[in-house]
């Protein structure tokens, strides 16, 4: 990075000689390190917007009392969060791409800081729902934000490690939120949780702006028809939605079929989880290097296949010991689907000719939002109606008609 000027980040087109519209001055980057502390904010950045999002699992017994509310109600209040994200994703790409990334990922997290605090603030059922979907678009702004500019700022040779490194960082936060929920709880009650996440985003914003590059917006984006009509980003979505659906689909499914058939409590369900987790984070920078060395396509592939085949053994659990042994390959099964997506994101963008890796992301972005918002109603009437083991079946062999379309894909 010693262009005397104005350089361009991440990945110049192969083969094209053009450059990515978001540029940064090289003063302001004039080292690697420079892009590493970049990174290690957009990862708290990240980290903290999944913290706000898990942080009131503990506290719903409480706002279901105080409101009234319906286990149906909490449900929708919940569900209201992928609404914005799904609305507003592309939309909020396009427009990082037109400005440049600083301006609205300070207002993303301003954004949250906003959300979180009228969480801790809300008086009524309505007030949480405003809340719940401010926190959405917040959502959106930051991880669309902060990984396109992973994209400019790291080239393809080692774009999945710092994606990896990100979303290892940011997995944390959904372990760290309901236990710190919980206790910020115990200690002073409900407001204490939300009064600290949004004390945590103001101090991301702070940081984020004063060591993050200015960056240049180029004032146009690429038109999203024309995004979503380029087949290896179209096929990507799809396992985006197929993948993030699959963790959806066993978040509600698993806890009501361990309790019933293992006699597992919330104790054991969330320590379950919490291992899961753990295992998942930890193999995040393993495939984003993997990644960089193999191509996204590659793992996601091997990662849709075993998942297939990995998910009916959730259906032989007889105790909490091999709940464990199935849910912990699960999990880190689902990150070699996660982590090469985000690099194969780009690496499709790039190969395309497309420069505006905000409508790609909010491409991203919006299949997942699908997949959240699909998956476990779809998985819960499957239950329902076919029973656990012939629903682990049936999804497997839905993930396998998706790894045979990105196999077929050149």
């Amino acid at each position: 990075m010693s262009d005397p000027e104005e350089i361009s980040v991440g990945q110049r087109e192969e083969g094209r000689g053009k450059k990515n519209p978001v540029r940064l001055p090289s003063a302001l980057c004039p080292h690697p390190y420079s892009r590493n502390v970049v990174l290690a904010c957009i990862t708290t950045a990240t980290f903290t917007d999944l913290v706000a999002y898990s942080v009131a699992v503990p506290i719903l017994p409480d706002y279901a009392t105080r409101f009234n509310a319906s286990p149906t109600m909490i449900g929708l209040l919940f569900a209201s969060f992928g609404l914005t994200l799904l609305v507003l994703s592309i939309p909020m790409g396009a427009l990082s791409d037109r400005l440049g990334r600083k301006g609205p990922m300070i207002f993303g997290l301003a954004l949250l800081a906003g959300a979180t605090l009228a969480f801790a603030y809300a008086t009524s059922l309505p007030m949480l729902f405003v809340a719940r979907l401010l926190q959405g678009a917040a959502d959106g702004m930051t991880w669309i934000v902060g990984f396109a500019l992973i994209a400019d700022l790291y080239g393809p040779a080692e774009r999945g490690r710092a994606m990896g490194l990100a979303m290892a960082g940011s997995s944390l936060g959904i372990i760290i939120g309901p236990v710190l929920g919980g206790w910020l709880y115990e200690i002073g009650g409900i407001r204490l949780p939300f009064l600290f996440v949004a004390a945590l985003a103001v101090a991301d914003l702070i940081v984020f702006a004063l060591v993050a590059p200015r960056t240049h917006g180029s004032g146009t984006s690429a038109p999203m028809r024309q995004v979503l009509m380029h087949r290896p980003i179209a096929i990507c979505a799809l396992v985006v939605i197929a993948g993030g659906g699959t963790i959806a689909m066993l978040e509600p499914v698993i806890p009501l079929v361990f309790r019933t058939r293992l006699g597992l409590g919330p104790g054991a369900i969330g320590t379950l989880f919490g291992i899961a987790a753990v295992a998942s984070t930890a193999m995040h920078p393993i495939y984003g290097r993997l990644s960089d060395r193999f191509g996204g396509r590659r793992l996601m592939m091997i990662g849709l296949v075993a998942s297939a085949l990995l998910l009916p053994l959730l259906s032989a659990a007889t105790d909490f010991r091999s709940a464990v042994f199935a849910m912990v390959p699960m999990w880190m099964v689902f990150s070699m689907i996660v982590t090469p997506s985000l690099a194969y994101m780009a690496e499709a963008a790039s190969a395309a000719g497309f420069e505006s890796y905000g409508v790609v992301y909010g491409v991203y972005n919006m299949a997942w939002a699908v997949g959240l918002m699909v998956s476990p109603a779809l998985g819960g009437f499957l239950l329902e109606r076919i029973g656990f083991e012939a629903l682990t079946i049936t999804w497997g062999v839905f993930l396998l008609v998706i790894g045979l379309i990105l196999a077929r894909l050149r």
